[in-house]
């Protein structure tokens, strides 16, 4: 997956190949958050100026820009996965929490 990072917001990006042109579209937001641009340079100002303009609105309307993640994550999972997970966990003297947002950040690339 193609990605460009700005200001905190990440953004996936394509090309399509009917029009010619890349396309991106702002991960993690409840807003649809697009853009789009027909060189690598065009395709990057646009979505700077999509996300200034995103937070540039909301702080016109008083708002708090939504950010793409809290850093809270409720997670369901099966009885069995979850006791698994405190025991591997507890194995390597870490709380499920350290345990969980270290294998996730391996997973994420982070």
């Amino acid at each position: 997956m193609n990605t460009m990072t700005y200001k905190g917001y990440t953004a996936r990006i394509e090309f399509d190949e009917r029009d010619a042109i890349f396309v991106g579209r702002v991960l993690g937001v409840k807003a649809i958050i697009g853009f789009h641009g027909e060189t690598v340079t065009e395709l990057r100002a646009d979505f700077e100026s999509a996300i200034d303009f995103m937070i540039d609105d909301c702080k016109a309307r008083g708002e708090t820009p939504e950010k793409p993640a809290s850093g809270k994550l409720m997670l369901r999972v099966p009885p069995e996965v979850h006791a698994a997970a405190l025991v591997a966990a507890q194995a390597t003297g870490k709380s499920l929490n350290q345990w969980a947002a270290e294998i996730l950040g391996k997973a994420a690339h982070v």
